[in-house]
């Protein structure tokens, strides 16, 4: 069973002074529109319950979860649940209720919402099939959209009946879902970069060798921070590094939270795999005051250089 909470609950923790520790669960672009200050982004499809416990670890207090309406944050409570984590809530009506009550929240450009994408691309595939069905030439066109149709059909009863969508799980990995940031928001950021001298020139890469930076995170005076996903780092990563996806990046993170993983008397040497997202996430941490110096060579060449690796979470 699990708990929930009201937004009134909420707001009264709030006024309270009480720390909330509040992941939302939507994608990234509708994390950026609009979100619940306190709130960090880990997509539901990403929810890592390990993570969110070794995130959250020594505060008293539950662990609260919220989407747009609330079945999102109900399934990442149950996730929580099968992994051992009880001490989880989720947040009943979801952003728009808690923006009501006056829960500060933090707005940005607008985002359709993952229900509405679903709605319209199951009646898109439906009225293809309906019309393959009617209109179509041949015999075989037109039980391919009548098949079309009803498999659609099927799979929104299924929805129904489970509370699990498939396309609403396909969607939110879309690259339209992963990004919070608009391209004009990027594009300042990578020039208030480019002038702090961190991203310079054509490439933006750093000129530090990698004996330089394995010295350097030897001794202390650096971190090497890892933006890739939690799939690829998963399956191997260098030893010591630090995981900050660049979609938790785009998404929004407490200034609190991105404190204690990245330190900022250090420099930051961030990397992925071939050298195109470490420029992403240094464009953003760059005006917050980092030190940081992604690398053009990726993971791979890494290893290659003499890093050692890992594998797991």
């Amino acid at each position: 069973m699990v708990a929930t909470c009201s937004p009134q609950d909420l707001l009264a923790l709030h006024r309270r002074g009480e720390t909330i520790r509040l992941v939302d669960v939507r994608t990234p672009a509708e994390f950026g529109e609009v979100h619940v200050d306190c709130a960090t982004n880990v997509p539901l499809d990403r929810l890592d319950p390990r993570q969110i416990a070794a995130d959250h670890a020594g505060h008293a207090g539950p662990i609260y979860f919220i989407c747009r309406s609330g079945g999102r944050s109900r399934t990442a409570c149950e996730k929580m649940h099968a992994a051992g984590y009880p001490n989880v809530v989720s947040v009943e009506g979801g952003t728009a209720a808690c923006d009501a009550v006056g829960l500060p929240v933090v707005r940005g450009r607008r985002a359709m919402s993952l229900e509405r994408q679903v709605r319209i691309a199951a009646g898109g595939l439906v009225a293809m099939g309906a019309a393959l069905a009617a209109f179509a030439p041949d015999t075989l066109w037109k039980s391919v959209g009548a098949g079309l149709a009803g498999f659609v059909g099927c799979g929104l009863v299924f929805a129904g009946v489970t509370d699990t969508c498939g396309m609403a799980m396909l969607l939110a990995r879309m690259p339209w879902n992963q990004r919070s940031t608009s391209c004009g928001l990027r594009v300042v950021l990578t020039l208030v970069a480019a002038a702090s001298g961190v991203v310079a020139g054509a490439a933006g890469h750093t000129q530090d060798s990698l004996p330089v930076v394995r010295e350097a995170v030897a001794s202390g005076k650096a971190v090497l921070v890892d933006v890739r996903e939690p799939d690829e780092w998963a399956e191997g990563h260098v030893a010591g590094a630090r995981l900050v996806p660049l979609s938790t990046l785009e998404g929004g993170i407490a200034p609190g939270r991105l404190a204690t993983l990245l330190p900022k008397d250090k420099i930051v040497y961030c990397h992925c795999l071939a050298g195109g997202r470490c420029l992403e996430a240094a464009a953003i941490l760059a005006p917050l005051g980092y030190d940081v110096r992604p690398l053009k060579p990726g993971y791979p060449e890494l290893i290659q250089a003499g890093f050692p690796s890992t594998t797991g979470r």
